[in-house]
Parts: structure tokens; sequence; C-alpha cells
């Protein structure tokens, strides 16, 4: 994995996948926080309404100054939570009627990572060469 990513490196520049996995990142975290706003806002508590919204949207708002600010560790950590997503959404897909919505979480969350860790490790690498 680690020759075929720097063969990755030296064809086609860290600039090219920096910038290619930035977009991967705010691409799918859009996506993700738009879908985890609406499913906040479409599970139902006795309580507080506002309370599941808080719930699925906050770890990912969390995150949101690394990602304004481009730090690669910040993205490392999201990739982390981006999982957690990813098991959210395969089991929200094995709920009856649920399928569709849980497949979308499940690979957006996964998008995430994978743009996430690609984030971290090229800008880790063009800010050490630098």
């Amino acid at each position: 994995m680690r020759q075929w990513l720097e063969g990755l490196e030296a064809r086609k520049g860290l600039d090219h996948l920096t910038d290619a996995s930035r977009r991967l990142v705010l691409g799918s975290y859009a996506i993700l926080l738009a879908l985890m706003v609406y499913r906040g806002a479409i599970v139902s508590t006795d309580g507080n309404p506002l309370v599941p919204l808080v719930a699925f949207v906050l770890p990912l708002v969390l995150f949101l100054p690394s990602i304004i600010t481009r730090r690669p560790r910040g993205h490392a950590w999201l990739s982390f939570v981006s999982l957690l997503y990813f098991t959210q959404g395969v089991m929200v897909a094995t709920l009856p009627g649920q399928g569709l919505r849980g497949t979308a979480e499940a690979l957006v969350s996964l998008a995430l990572f994978t743009g996430c860790m690609g984030y971290a490790r090229f800008r880790s690498r063009q800010l050490r060469a630098d």
C-alpha cells in the first residue's frame, strides 16, 4: 500500500492529490452534515426536539475549525469519527424502510473517511517538504 501511495504521489504530485482530497472532504462533509440535520429533524422524542439534532450534528461541527484551517491532524481525527457514522449508517440500512437513507449515510461517511485520510497524509508530506 505504501509503495502504491508513493507511486501515486510521484505520478500526480502532492499539490494535485492534496487539492483532490480536500474537495472530497468538503463535499462529503457537507452532504453528511445535511443528512445528519435531516435525521435529527425527523427523529422524534418526548422531550426537547433539539436533542437528537444536536446529538447527530455536534460531533461533525466540532471539526469545522480543523477543516477551515486545513490542519492535517484534525482531518485524521475526523476520519476516525466518520467511521462511527459509517457504523450508524450500516445499522440504519438494516431497518425496514430505511435502506436508502442508511446506505447513503454509510457511503458518504466512507467518502469522508477516505478524503480525510488522504488529506492528512498528503498535506503532512506537503508541509514537511516546504
